[in-house]
C-alpha cells in the first residue's frame, strides 16, 4: 500500500504479526481506520509468515508434543527466528502472545500498549507454542476473553485496531477516543441521527434543544442507566467528580448505583 507523506513529528508505531496464515489478517489491514493509519504513515503493519523461517522440504512449524497427547504444539525455532529477524534494528520491541492463557484485554492494556513504539504480535495456533520459547522470547501473554478461537490472529486484529484509534492524529475527532465505552468505566449512552422520528419513536427533546449543558446531562445519566443495567460489575471502578454526584442525586440514582457498588463489593471481595 502506497503511504502519503507522514509528519514526521508524529511517531510511528510498528506492528509486527507472526501466523502461519498470512492472509487472514491481510484484508482488515485495507479497510477504515487502519487503512487510513497506514496511508498516512502513523503506522506501520507487517505481516511475517512463519513458515518462511521454518527448515525442511515441508516448511513445517508445528510438531507432536513430548509425552503424548491431543494436537500439535508450535515448534519454537520458527518462532525464535521470526522475532530475531524483527528485532535487529536495535530498537526496543515487545513480544506479544495471543492466548488463551494471557492477562485480560481492556480498554486500560490498550492505552498501555498504545506508549510502545513496536509490538510483536504472535499468534499461537492448535495446542499452543513451546514453553521454551514462552520462556525467552515473550514479553506479555494477553487473552481477549474467556472463549477459544482457533488461533490468535483474529486477537492480533483486535489489538491492532483498538490500539490504533489510541494513537494521535488517528481519529477524525480528538474526542472520539475519551468518550467511547470503556475510555472510563461506564458505558456510552444511546446514540441517535436522523430522521428525528422513527418507527413513531422520537429523538429525545434534550438533544435537539441546542443547550450544551443539557445535552451533556442528559448523555451522562443515560451511561449511568444503561452502565447500571448492563454492566454494574464497572461501576466499582468509577470515580464520580462532586459535581457528577450532584447530579446523580437529582436523578434519583445515587441510592442505586452506591448500593450496586455494595453488591458488587461483597461479591468479589475487593
Amino acid at each position: 500500500m502506497k503511504q502519503a507523506t507522514r509528519d514526521k513529528r508524529i511517531p510511528c508505531m510498528i506492528f509486527d504479526i507472526l501466523t502461519i496464515f498470512p492472509d487472514l489478517v491481510e484484508s482488515p489491514l485495507q479497510e477504515g481506520i487502519i487503512r487510513r493509519a497506514l496511508l498516512h504513515g502513523q503506522i506501520s503493519a507487517n505481516i511475517i509468515d512463519l513458515r518462511i523461517f521454518a527448515d525442511g522440504p515441508h516448511a513445517m512449524t508445528d510438531d507432536r508434543p513430548f509425552g503424548g497427547g491431543e494436537g500439535m504444539v508450535m515448534k519454537p525455532e520458527p518462532l525464535a527466528a521470526a522475532v530475531e529477524s524483527r528485532k535487529k534494528d536495535g530498537q526496543g520491541a515487545r513480544v506479544i502472545l495471543l492466548s488463551p492463557q494471557g492477562r485480560r484485554y481492556n480498554q486500560t492494556v490498550a492505552a498501555e500498549l498504545a506508549l510502545e513504539k513496536h509490538l510483536i504480535l504472535v499468534c499461537g495456533r492448535y495446542e499452543g507454542v513451546d514453553e521454551r520459547f514462552r520462556n525467552c522470547y515473550v514479553d506479555d501473554e494477553i487473552s481477549i476473553g474467556d472463549f477459544i478461537l482457533t488461533g490468535g490472529e483474529l486477537a492480533a486484529m483486535v489489538l491492532v485496531d483498538s490500539i490504533t484509534r489510541l494513537l494521535p492524529g488517528v481519529l477524525g475527532c480528538a474526542d472520539s477516543a475519551t468518550k467511547d465505552t470503556f475510555s472510563r468505566n461506564l458505558l456510552k449512552h444511546p446514540q441517535y441521527t436522523r430522521p428525528r422520528v422513527f418507527k413513531e419513536l422520537s429523538v429525545p427533546e434534550e438533544l435537539l434543544s441546542g443547550n450544551h449543558e443539557k445535552i451533556e446531562t442528559f448523555r451522562f445519566i443515560a451511561s449511568v442507566k444503561r452502565t447500571l443495567e448492563r454492566r454494574p460489575d464497572l461501576l466499582q471502578k468509577e470515580n464520580f467528580t462532586a459535581a457528577e454526584g450532584v447530579l446523580l442525586k437529582k436523578h434519583h440514582l445515587f441510592e442505586a448505583v452506591t448500593q450496586c457498588r455494595r453488591e458488587e463489593k461483597e461479591v468479589t471481595g475487593k
